[in-house]
């Protein structure tokens, strides 16, 4: 089969669905598959270029700026264009939120094609964006207009699926397919990343409001023996570093930036416990909960509602799920597997066991192709005379 991704970026771009994009495009190229992924350039300007990551070959349009969420690529389409005539793919496999997969809908090659459409997450209206607020009654048609054009849907959760406004119309349609994590090379050993005689916590994500990071900070002033790795970078460092110093959190709290995939694995083995404290459905997933279970440490997440956070991490057997928002509530749940070895390795084991069989690669791909196979017959159905 010949696939066609359209994505926003591309690994090394970090992000959860651009990670779960590379994993599948590499699983689909490992069974046979011809896979051609069209995203944006991750450095700003307006050269196109086309990479090769291993069989998989990667188109990144020209992006000479961006607003908000959005990329802005004027040549986005042109090279939507250029992916189909020479790839000539048999179903594009469009994931979003992405503004520029609305091209799709204007190009008559993209429209004769089946289409998949990945639903990954809603746009984040109760992010305190007003600019999203604001843009969202105009991108709203052209989300419906994709939803209603789109063969099959996939949400990577039934809670998600079943709280989202903008997939209530298409749920006859809309398959669910959670997102995988395949194996993690052994790093290397290497110095301590966490200062010494401290419970080593990590938490991994970019620093935006949503991601519940202040909170986190408010909950360790509580926790004199828990130190704090914060992997991630983004819009909020200045604060969450003004944050760390007025709390006197100084001594026990890194803030590490990005990091490269070695750095980030040595931390994934050194710790002992994970926390992802979202604060809303901005965080459909939690891709960083199953690299968290991949290393079997335990994990304390939000229990969002609408959320698939609760269905991948389960309270009370690989983790403990807290009320968004309550730093006292999760400070209590990090004392707790702080001061108890015990249930620590417990829930760790049982993280680990259910990436093992709920969220390898193999089962996603399965049913991955179980939906293109029905994308596919229905479109074939409907071109059917009578």
């Amino acid at each position: 089969m010949r696939v066609l991704h359209l994505g926003k970026f591309y690994p090394p771009a970090p992000g959860g669905i651009e990670t779960f994009t590379a994993i599948l495009a590499r699983e689909q190229v490992e069974a046979g598959d011809t896979v051609e992924v069209l995203v944006h350039s991750e450095t700003r300007g307006w050269r196109s270029r086309r990479r090769q990551d291993g069989a998989v070959s990667v188109v990144e349009a020209g992006r000479p700026g961006q607003l908000a969420y959005a990329p802005l690529s004027p040549t986005f389409p042109l090279q939507l264009q250029r992916c189909i005539a020479q790839t000539r793919p048999d179903l594009l496999h469009i994931h979003v939120p992405n503004t520029s997969a609305f091209a799709a809908l204007l190009l008559p090659a993209a429209r004769r094609l089946p289409w998949v459409v990945h639903w990954h997450a809603d746009i984040p209206l109760d992010s305190g964006s007003r600019l999203l607020r604001a843009a969202y009654p105009f991108y709203r048609p052209w989300e419906q207009a994709l939803l209603r054009r789109a063969d099959r849907i996939v949400a990577t959760s039934a809670a998600y699926r079943d709280a989202s406004q903008a997939l209530a119309p298409w749920r006859d349609k809309t398959v669910v397919v959670p997102l995988a994590l395949g194996d993690a090379e052994t790093p290397a050993p290497a110095a301590p990343l966490w200062p010494l005689g401290k419970r080593r916590l990590l938490a991994v994500g970019r620093l935006s409001h949503y991601k519940g990071f202040e909170v986190l900070l408010d909950s360790l002033v509580a926790l004199p023996d828990v130190a704090l790795l914060l992997i991630g970078g983004g819009e909020r460092e200045a604060a969450l570093r003004e944050q760390v110093a007025r709390l006197g959190l100084t001594g026990r709290v890194q803030l590490a930036g990005q990091v490269d995939d070695t750095c980030l694995q040595q931390a994934y083995a050194q710790a002992e416990i994970f926390c992802l404290p979202s604060l809303d459905r901005a965080e459909a997933f939690g891709m960083v909960l199953l690299e968290a279970m991949r290393a079997g440490l335990p994990c304390v997440a939000s229990a969002i509602a609408g959320s698939g956070v609760g269905e991948v991490v389960r309270n009370g057997e690989t983790g403990m799920l807290v009320a968004p928002g309550d730093a006292a509530a999760l400070s209590a749940a990090l004392a707790r597997l702080a001061d108890d070895a015990d249930l620590r390795t417990r829930y760790g084991e049982a993280g680990r066991q259910r990436w093992q069989t709920a969220y390898r690669p193999a089962a996603v791909m399965a049913a991955t192709r179980r939906v293109y196979a029905a994308a596919l017959a229905g479109r074939a159905a409907a071109a059917r005379p009578g």
